[in-house]
């Protein structure tokens, strides 16, 4: 039964080889099973690559499965016609629209499954690639809110600085007004005079001037600390919002390009794998030897040419024939008067009818 079932895939005559021997069968039951598999493998990778786009397992099941199908089946139309030849190179020159197309779906198939080969490695690649991509997106971000954060920081140092010299300009004006009173400095005079009421005046004025400058700054710094706050709080929910996009680089394309990154050989010698296992079905045919099956199907193919070559040579004479006895009865009663008597009257009757349906036409009108 698996041996019937193989030589199907094989695309080979069942009752042709039925008149083989077993050896012949098994042959052929190997080139069949060497296709079978060949859309098996076709139909695991193609379910992957299609799971790795659509991240849905029934969905890539599915038409893993259409190109298993379509695999199988082109496998087993290019086997079945490939006809054993006198000459190898006739043989591989009619095999090599299908070697062709096994090198782009090797390329094809490989690829998924290299993904998942170098699973690992390429998680760390991206791991890499999404590191460096997280920190130029924070700097690309920072670009939008640090230019108005650091104005704002400038400007409370600013205010800060004008409360620090404001404070520097009244506590040298303190000091003035004591070391007056104390004699050590201005009129040298120990005691509490008018000078040292100008002094103390000109001191309490600035106090008061300064509690003010320190109140009203103190309200900017505040005010801007906040739109600092709301800022950097902005810049982190922005942050936030794009990290998941960074997150989700792990898609086809990427992984792909993240491979490519890798050393080169051990992918190369995985599609030498595959383009092996896809021109299979084709090597195994070309390779096979050529048998009784390969005779007796060329004997069946050339007793129906010659017979289809016989029944058109035959219709040409045929043809040729009628036409020429045609061409002499019709010849030898050209001159016959009886026939030229009748025909003449069959005229002359047609003639008649169309002048009295002409006539009556013309009248009608009338």
């Amino acid at each position: 039964m698996l041996q019937r079932f193989f030589i199907f895939c094989s695309g080979a005559d069942t009752d042709i080889l039925d008149e083989c021997s077993a050896g012949e069968q098994t042959k052929y039951a190997g080139i069949g099973a060497t296709v079978f598999f060949t859309a098996v493998m076709a139909t695991i990778a193609a379910s992957f690559a299609l799971y790795t786009v659509f991240d849905a397992l029934p969905t890539a099941i599915f038409f893993g499965f259409i190109w298993g199908l379509l695999i199988f089946n082109l496998d087993r139309f290019i086997v079945s016609t490939i006809k054993k030849r006198d000459s190898f190179f006739d043989e591989l020159l009619q095999a090599s629209p299908r070697i062709v197309l096994a090198v782009i779906i090797a390329i094809v198939i490989a690829k998924p499954l290299e993904l998942k080969i170098f699973e690992k490695e390429i998680n760390q690649v991206l791991l890499e690639e999404k590191n460096t991509m997280t920190l130029e997106n924070k700097d690309q971000l920072a670009l939008q809110f640090t230019p108005a954060i650091d104005a704002l920081t400038t400007e409370n140092e600013t205010l800060k600085q004008e409360i620090v010299d404001k404070e520097t300009s009244v506590n040298e004006l303190y000091e003035t007004y004591i070391a007056e009173a104390e004699g050590r400095k201005g009129t040298e005079i120990i005691g509490k005079g008018p000078v040292y009421k100008e002094k103390r005046e000109k001191h309490d004025a600035e106090l008061v001037a300064l509690q003010d400058l320190r109140s009203s700054n103190n309200a900017k710094i505040e005010a801007n600390e906040a739109q600092i706050a709301t800022l950097s709080s902005d810049y982190q929910t922005k942050v936030a919002d794009t990290q998941p996009v960074i997150d989700g680089f792990d898609g086809l394309m990427a992984r792909v390009n993240a491979l490519n990154k890798l050393p080169w050989l051990p992918s190369f010698f995985i599609f030498l794998l595959f383009l092996a296992i896809e021109t299979s079905p084709i090597i195994a045919k070309l390779l096979s030897p050529k048998g009784a099956y390969d005779l007796k199907l060329a004997e069946q193919e050339g007793a129906v040419t010659s017979w289809v070559t016989q029944l058109k040579t035959q219709r040409d004479v045929l043809v040729t024939t009628d036409r020429d006895l045609n061409n002499r009865v019709y010849a030898d009663i050209a001159d016959e008067q009886e026939l030229y008597d009748y025909k003449r009257k069959k005229a002359r009757e047609l003639m008649q009818m169309q002048a009295d349906a002409f006539y009556k036409k013309q009248k009608s009108i009338l």
